[in-house]
This record gives C-alpha cells, sequence and structure tokens, in this order.
C-alpha cells in the first residue's frame, strides 16, 4: 500500500475554492435528467481506467446507495462484453471512456453521431462536464493518494 500524500479532508482545507467549484459541476449534472444511476456508472467507469481508489469507492458506495444492480456494479469493468445495460447506457459509457482515454484517440464522429441522437444537445453537453468532474477528481485523489472511504 502506498503512504497519503493529502488526504481529501485535508485537501478540502487547503483548496476550498477547488472542492467548492468541482462540487457546483457535480451538482449542476445531478440536477439533470441523465439520471443517478447513469451518472454513477460512468464515473464508476472512468474511476476503474484512471485508477483512483478514493473515487471508485466513493461512487461504489453511492451507486450502492441508490441500489444499482449488482451485476451492473460486478460487470462493469467489461460492461461492453456484458448483456445488463441497456442501449443508453452503453452510448454513455462507450463516450465515457473515450473521453476518458481521449490521449488514445478523440471521441469518433461515429459515437458523438450516436450520443447526440441519444441524449440531445443539452444533456449530451452535461455528459461531457460529468465525465470531465470525474476525471478532474480522479487525478487529484490518485496523485494525492486520498484513503478510499470504507
Amino acid at each position: 500500500m502506498t503512504a497519503v500524500r493529502i488526504d481529501y479532508a485535508e485537501f478540502a482545507k487547503l483548496a476550498p475554492g477547488v472542492t467548492e467549484g468541482l462540487g457546483a459541476i457535480g451538482k449542476a449534472v445531478a440536477g439533470s435528467t441523465l439520471g443517478k444511476d447513469l451518472i454513477e456508472l460512468i464515473k464508476l467507469r472512468a474511476s476503474q481506467l484512471n485508477g483512483c481508489a478514493f473515487c471508485l469507492q466513493f461512487h461504489l458506495n453511492l451507486a450502492r446507495s441508490l441500489h444499482l444492480p449488482a451485476e451492473k456494479l460486478d460487470l462493469l469493468a467489461t460492461w461492453a462484453e456484458a448483456p445488463v445495460y441497456s442501449p443508453r447506457e452503453r452510448i454513455a459509457l462507450a463516450f465515457a471512456e473515450r473521453l476518458t482515454l481521449s490521449a488514445q484517440g478523440d471521441v469518433d464522429d461515429a459515437l458523438f453521431a450516436q450520443a447526440l441522437a441519444e441524449f440531445g444537445p443539452a444533456d449530451l453537453s452535461l455528459l461531457t462536464a460529468s465525465v470531465a468532474h470525474i476525471n478532474a477528481w480522479n487525478r487529484i485523489g490518485k496523485v494525492l493518494r486520498f484513503t478510499p472511504p470504507i
């Protein structure tokens, strides 16, 4: 196990404007029509890809409190092969993966068109913001080695 560099509570005290700003993005997305279940799935998937233990545990706790089906949580790392995800969830997960792994390639026109058709401009904008939001937290939590919330 690696040692914590700066834990979440200390970070929140040291950078209150950052936590408030990121919190505002989270609230804007949470109040959207995307749905809390879908938001948690994309946050979990991005956290898996980025290797952020704090965010992964935090969002697993939230997903469980929302009563997301266990099979969706269990199979998330292999969502593309698992039959438990709806077409809407599949598009969102593909979009979230591509945006999270943007250094490996951009969101192509076909995926963007699919996401736009499924979500519309407003919700696609919020989906994009939600993926960017969790990626920001992943990078902060990972480099500072936040202790995962049990």
